[in-house]
């Protein structure tokens, strides 16, 4: 076959670019269904009562899925998600993934479904972690630092599903190299939550995300790369064209949304909080790369400067800003930007640091500032949602409800859950064509996606019920499929 060169791409006769050539369709296509083959027996997982089901893929039902019965819950009070009281008298009809009908329960028989009978507890939607770190939650520091990849993807696997089952069906990973577990619990090999995943975390040279050890400084070219950046936790960058580099990376791994570091951290090591990184040029690159597929960045700041200077970057949510001011705050409410909050206090809930360490200092100056975060956040009507940001410790990822809890030292417990599922959904979305659950989440309504919860219970009225979900929580759904049922099923 004569090939011809033009402009420097090699281009086959008859299919101009060599990539519409029928031999490299092919073997793209191949590859395609290597990457995408589920195992050839997938997962099952089932309660008692509930027959076996095969977990739908990437959030969409195959015949198989559609040829399950449907299943209804009857004998529940609602909460859709959106209002501000529960609802009664009605029940809700699950087709596949999908939910096919809320709609008044006038007690007559439903012929053909499985019928859950909720004894008049609170029916709600799945909770979501807008800031999680999946692959990092219950490993120590020093075990991530030594362990090989395999270990750590394990550790993940099951802290995923434990998520799963204090009912969180789905989080935003900030940072952490998460492609593959969400791809196993995508086909079904394992369970966990849906992830929206961010790939490694793209900080400066002394960043937030920078981990090297002083002997590997100064770098050159040609250098091998970092623990964090073998093991696809953070992409150390510097400059525009580097970030474009890395931000391309991540987005073709598969990040449904790109994660910066803007300004100092209480983990890291060698960049106080007030510091400012990367500059608005930098910051455009990456959200150039970003909005060419058609996703959003966000950033991790605390400070008013590090947020300034990622806003006119074009950052569309800042993760953290515990230390905003109050012009900060107004900045944000104009532009429309979302912060990502979460309920930091020097409380049990807090990370370890040694007393006297740099990091302990950190954090104490950081959490002194939550109180005044949320105040802004009110007066200013900010775009908010809620997340855990829980790191290194299995004991304090497992108080996952008991944090979501924590908020009613700012809101009502409505408006805590309400953010939780609703609210978090809202920021899920803002992934467009790169969100890899197309459909409506964190509400109950005809066509969204059936991930809900019942609670043994009022959660509105006692949200300290979700701190114990082993105890309280009775059946949980992710996408049509029942993984915890303790009510059982009655067959119509």
């Amino acid at each position: 076959m004569e090939m011809q060169a033009s402009q420097g791409h090699t281009r086959t006769a008859g299919w101009g670019c060599i990539c519409h050539s029928p031999s490299f369709l092919q073997l793209n296509a191949r590859l395609d269904r290597v990457i995408e083959s589920s195992p050839s027996q997938p997962f099952s997982f089932s309660s008692p009562g509930v027959p076996p089901r095969t977990a739908s893929s990437v959030g969409t039902s195959d015949a198989s899925e559609a040829q399950q019965p449907r299943v209804a819950f009857t004998n529940i009070r609602l909460f859709d998600g959106k209002s501000k009281t529960l609802k009664d008298g009605f029940r809700v009809i699950v087709d596949g993934n999908r939910i096919a009908a809320v709609e008044p329960d006038d007690g007559q028989a439903l012929d053909g479904m499985q019928v859950v009978d909720g004894n008049g507890h609170t029916l709600m939607p799945g909770l979501i972690d807008a800031h999680a770190h999946i692959m990092m939650a219950s490993l120590s520091m020093a075990q991530l630092m030594v362990a090989d990849i395999g270990f750590i993807n394990l550790a993940a696997a099951s802290e995923a599903e434990r998520m799963l089952m204090r009912g969180f069906t789905s989080i935003r990973d900030m940072a952490g190299p998460a492609f593959s577990l969400k791809k196993a619990i995508d086909i079904g090999m394992m369970p966990g939550p849906r992830i929206w995943p961010s790939g490694a975390m793209i900080s400066q040279t002394s960043g937030h995300g920078d981990f090297r050890m002083p002997f590997e400084i100064p770098s050159y070219p040609g250098q091998a790369p970092s623990r964090g950046e073998v093991l696809g936790a953070g992409a150390i960058a510097d400059g525009t064209a580097e970030i474009l580099k890395r931000a391309r990376e991540q987005l073709m791994l598969g990040a449904s949304q790109l994660k910066l570091a803007a300004g100092g951290g209480v983990a890291s090591n060698y960049d106080p909080l007030d510091v400012s990184q990367y500059t608005e040029a930098e910051f455009r690159a990456a959200v150039d790369a970003a909005e060419n597929w058609g996703t959003y960045v966000a950033v991790h700041a605390y400070m008013p400067r590090a947020i300034q200077t990622a806003v006119r970057g074009g950052v569309r949510c800042i993760e953290h800003g515990h230390l905003m001011n109050e012009e900060t705050a107004k900045l944000l409410a104009g532009e429309g930007i979302w912060i990502s909050l979460q309920p930091f206090l020097d409380d049990e809930d807090a990370i370890f640091f040694p007393a006297g360490s740099p990091s302990r200092a950190k954090q104490i100056e950081m959490s002194n500032g939550t109180d005044s975060a949320y105040a802004f956040a009110k007066k200013h009507g900010l775009k908010t949602a809620w997340g855990t940001d829980t790191l290194f410790d299995a004991k304090l990822a497992a108080r996952q409800g008991a944090q979501l809890a924590k908020m009613t030292r700012w809101y009502e417990a409505v408006d805590v859950l309400t953010m939780a599922t609703s609210t978090n959904a809202e920021l899920l979305a803002m992934a467009g064509p790169r969100n890899p659950y197309p459909g409506k989440l964190g509400v109950i309504e005809a066509g969204a996606l059936a991930d809900m919860l019942i609670v043994r219970g009022d959660p509105l009225a006692n949200i300290h019920l979700l701190a114990d979900p082993g105890s309280n929580l009775a059946v949980i759904m992710k996408d049509g499929r029942i993984y915890k049922n303790t009510l059982g099923v009655a067959f119509n």
